[in-house]
């Protein structure tokens, strides 16, 4: 097992490696959200609770299975982390999520009411065919049943893992669609059969099993909260990065 000793912490070694692996920009990107989250949490007062960082641990440790304060520890040096590390690594987390509900849980309420269509949801099955002629051969076959739409996804459909499971596509929402065939999908009926459809991919059989009306699901609240936030980070970070690079030339004017 590695252990931290046996890692070189000349900060030029990992600088260099990080510009060796094309790794220095997303590394350096995480550390200025952290710098905005952490100074915007302050300005608004939020914190976080040893309390709340302690239930995140132990939620944690459930999910890794770690029963015995023995077997965090050992999962701690296996991971090259020290206890106070993980907490605050846990923390910051933490201060993220409570930022983001406090920015923005009530702006992903009016966002969900004014978009509610993009919301709708559709359960498909589709088979992506290379070739036109096949695909319409394919479409024929399985409106005069000479074939069903299942064993055709099984036997042609480019997708490995599609092919598996008949077509099978799951629940998904307008924007997961590619708009070529978003229109032609929730301007069907339930049970049709739509295509083929031309895309870059190849050319789509689609059976719509099911119509999902949008619900403000929990899940949905928290997604829509997360997307909102990532959008005022990356504009927090910009600002900030804009800010510096007109100080650094008002400073060289100066001098």
């Amino acid at each position: 097992m590695i252990s931290l000793n046996q890692i070189p912490k000349q900060p030029e070694l990992i600088l260099d490696f990080l510009k060796k692996n094309i790794s220095l920009r997303e590394i350096c990107q995480k550390i200025l959200h952290q710098i905005v989250i952490n100074r915007a949490a302050a300005e608004r007062g939020i914190q976080v609770t040893p309390e709340e960082i302690q239930g995140e641990a132990d939620k944690i440790r459930r999910q890794k299975r770690l029963e015995k304060a023995a077997d965090t520890l050992a999962w701690l040096k296996e991971e090259m982390l020290t206890a106070d590390d993980w907490e605050a690594g846990i923390c910051d987390r933490i201060r993220a999520e409570k930022l983001a509900r406090h920015l923005f849980a009530k702006e992903a309420e009016k966002h969900f009411a004014q978009n509610r269509l993009d919301f709708e949801q559709v359960l498909l099955y589709q088979i992506v065919i290379p070739y036109e002629k096949l695909a319409q051969e394919l479409f024929y076959q399985i409106e005069e049943e000479e074939i069903s739409f299942y064993q055709a996804a099984h036997y042609y459909d480019l997708d490995q893992k599609r092919r598996y499971q008949c077509g099978y596509e799951g629940k998904l929402y307008r924007w997961n669609i590619l708009p070529e065939i978003s229109a032609a999908i929730f301007a069907s009926t339930q049970g049709q059969i739509v295509g083929p459809i031309k895309t870059g991919l190849g050319y789509h059989i689609i059976k719509v099993e099911e119509f999902i009306d949008p619900q403000l699901t929990p899940e949905l609240h928290e997604e829509i909260i997360m997307k909102m936030f990532d959008r005022w980070l990356e504009g927090e970070v910009n600002y900030l990065l804009h800010n510096q690079t007109n100080s650094d030339s008002e400073l060289q004017s100066a001098t």
